[in-house]
């Protein structure tokens, strides 16, 4: 009987075979682009697959974020200056048929695309905006990127800048650079503080001019304030109406003697 069933063997496991490769199970975050004989057929999945051996190709296409880490690049600034800059680069498929057709690796060329679009974005900047604007500056690479890359089925999702790196001599000026523009504020707040106050000790003299009494009340306020410390002098105060008694005019002279000589 064993004998009987030995000529069936062989094509049932040929057939086996045909099956277990004809048979794909794709996840729910891959896609397979399938090619009838070398032409484009459709996209396929997730689930479960038939794809005739020898006929059919299917290649698998993830559609999750992929994190590309841009290499280092060296920039020169508008302003003359030499950094390095390296940058993360976050996109992902959404047309499984553009990214497999109209390119050959969709990866590659992102990455390639990515760091000529760094150099020249970032050349085109000083290197304070470097430092300062970076937010401005992903949003720029990544318009520039999302729009190149839309003809091969990608999107660009996000464009971080991770390190700008400057030289020791670069560090020193702008330290440098930075203390003189603190100073420059600390000057310009006080002479703007000396400014109000003055404009206020003004003001303060108008009132006390219109109102004598206001004069005398700081006076007497001010007394108060140096009684509260621990001094050994006595401030007393003295009405200036009294030393005018004492005080002669400047234009006065002393009255002569009745029996002086002519």
């Amino acid at each position: 009987m064993l004998g009987n069933l030995i000529p069936y063997i062989a094509p049932l496991v040929i057939l086996l075979i045909i099956l277990g490769s004809a048979i794909r199970i794709l996840p729910e975050y891959e896609r397979g682009v399938v090619f009838f004989l070398g032409r484009f057929q459709g996209v396929k999945g997730p689930g479960l697959i038939i794809v005739i051996p020898g006929i059919q190709q299917l290649i698998r296409v993830d559609l999750r974020v992929i994190t590309l880490d841009v290499p280092s690049q060296d920039v020169i600034s508008k302003d003359n200056v030499t950094v390095k800059v390296n940058a993360v680069l976050y996109f992902r498929v959404v047309d499984p048929e553009k990214a497999i057709i109209r390119v050959e690796n969709y990866g590659a060329a992102t990455s390639q695309l990515s760091q000529t679009t760094l150099r020249s974005v970032m050349g085109k900047h000083d290197l304070d905006e470097m430092l300062s604007e970076r937010d401005k500056i992903n949003a720029d690479i990544q318009e520039i990127l999302d729009t190149q890359t839309e003809e091969w089925g990608i999107k660009v999702a996000n464009v971080e800048i991770k390190h700008v790196d400057l030289d020791e001599s670069m560090i020193r000026a702008i330290a440098r650079q930075a203390e003189a523009e603190r100073e420059r504020r600390a000057k310009v707040i006080h002479a703007d503080g000396e400014f109000q106050a003055s404009q206020k000790l003004v003001e303060a003299a108008d009132v006390m001019s219109r109102n004598p009494a206001a004069l005398q009340l700081r006076y007497l306020q001010t007394l108060a304030d140096m009684s509260n410390n621990n001094s050994s002098t006595i401030v007393f105060p003295l009405p200036m109406d009294i030393m005018k008694s004492f005080m002669k005019p400047a234009g006065d002279k002393a009255p002569k003697p009745e029996n002086s000589p002519e």
